[in-house]
């Protein structure tokens, strides 16, 4: 259950960082890194989740 949870809230905190950064109107090159670093670990932990809730299907079957 809390699995879902976290999946659920992943997508809109990675909206955010997005969002974020189409509406800051002057980007320098170091907000521009952090934003990709920031999206580069959502993905990795929504890698994570996504092998987590897999495994656990797999278990539920």
């Amino acid at each position: 259950m809390t699995m879902r949870w976290l999946l659920l809230l992943l997508c809109p905190i990675m909206m955010i960082f997005m969002m974020r950064g189409m509406h800051s109107g002057s980007h320098n090159e170091k907000d521009d890194e952090q934003l990709k670093q920031d999206l580069e670990n959502l993905k990795e932990q929504n890698d994570i989740l996504s092998s987590e809730l897999s495994d656990l299907k797999s278990r539920l079957k």
